[in-house]
C-alpha cells in the first residue's frame, strides 16, 4: 500500500482528500501547515506528497525547496493559483506535476497513480542495465546516479530524463519524445516543462555552464547527451 502525505491547511479540502485517497486504497497522512508537513515527510518517508502552496508557518514553495534538497519523493503541487507563472515556478522548483483547484477527483487520482507508477524502479525495458561511460554511472535498479564518482540525488522525473538522454547518446530527442519517456502525462505546458527540468538536471549534476555541459540544447530540435570524447 502506497503512503501519501497531504499537506493542506483547509480542513474541508484536507478531509475530502483523505477520504478520496483512502477509498482508492492509499494510506494517508495529513499535515495542516508547511513546517509540520516537512517534519512528517522527513520522519515517515511517504511515497508521494500532495502539496498545497498557500500554507501557514512555511509556504508550499519553501517546503518544496527543502524537500528537494534531501529527497526525490514525487510531489504533486495542488493550488488555487492557475496562472502560467505559478505553473512554471512549481516545475522549476522541482514539482513532478501540478493541478489547479477546483479539480476533478478522477483526474487527481490518475495523476497520483501515474507519479507512483513512474517512481517505481523497473518500468523501462532497459531498467536493469547499468549505464557507465566514464563520466556518468547510472544504475536504474537502485536508482542511483554518479558523476565522476560523486553520487547525485535526483527526483524520479530527473532520473528518467537523464536515463532517456544517456540511452540515446548522440541522438537529438525532441521535447515531445522526452515528455513521453520521462512523464506519464505528455500534455500540460509541454516544452516549458522539459526546458526547466533540463536546466534543473544540469545544475544538480554540476553542469550549469551550457557550453561545458554534455547535455546539449539543439536549437529548434531538442536535447542531446554527448558522451565523453564526443562519441555518438
Amino acid at each position: 500500500m502506497s503512503r501519501l502525505l497531504v499537506v493542506e491547511d483547509d480542513p474541508d479540502i484536507a478531509l475530502a482528500l483523505r477520504l478520496l485517497f483512502s477509498r482508492a486504497g492509499y494510506e494517508v497522512a495529513h499535515a495542516g501547515d508547511g513546517r509540520t508537513g516537512l517534519k512528517e515527510a522527513y520522519a515517515e518517508h511517504p511515497d508521494l506528497v500532495v502539496l498545497d502552496v498557500g500554507l501557514p508557518e512555511m509556504d508550499g514553495w519553501q517546503v518544496l525547496e527543502r524537500l528537494r534538497d534531501v529527497s526525490d519523493v514525487p510531489v504533486l503541487v495542488l493550488t488555487a493559483h492557475g496562472q502560467e507563472a505559478e505553473k512554471v515556478r512549481g516545475l522549476r522548483g522541482g514539482a513532478d506535476d501540478y493541478l489547479t483547484k477546483p479539480f476533478a477527483n478522477n483526474e487527481l487520482l490518475a495523476r497520483v497513480e501515474a507519479l507512483l507508477r513512474r517512481s517505481s524502479a523497473g518500468q523501462n525495458s532497459w531498467a536493469s542495465q547499468i549505464y557507465d561511460d566514464g563520466l556518468v554511472h547510472l544504475d536504474p535498479t537502485k536508482r542511483r546516479v554518479y558523476v565522476k564518482g560523486d553520487e547525485k540525488r535526483l527526483t524520479p522525473t530527473e532520473f528518467r530524463l537523464l536515463n532517456a538522454l544517456v540511452r540515446h547518446a548522440g541522438a537529438v530527442l525532441s521535447p515531445n519524445q522526452l515528455l513521453t519517456q520521462a512523464w506519464d502525462d505528455p500534455t500540460g505546458i509541454g516544452q516549458e516543462r522539459v526546458k526547466f527540468a533540463v536546466l534543473r538536471l544540469r545544475r544538480k549534476l554540476g553542469w550549469s555552464d551550457p557550453d561545458e555541459s554534455p547535455i546539449e540544447s539543439v536549437r529548434g530540435f531538442g536535447y542531446r547527451y554527448r558522451r565523453p570524447g564526443g562519441e555518438s
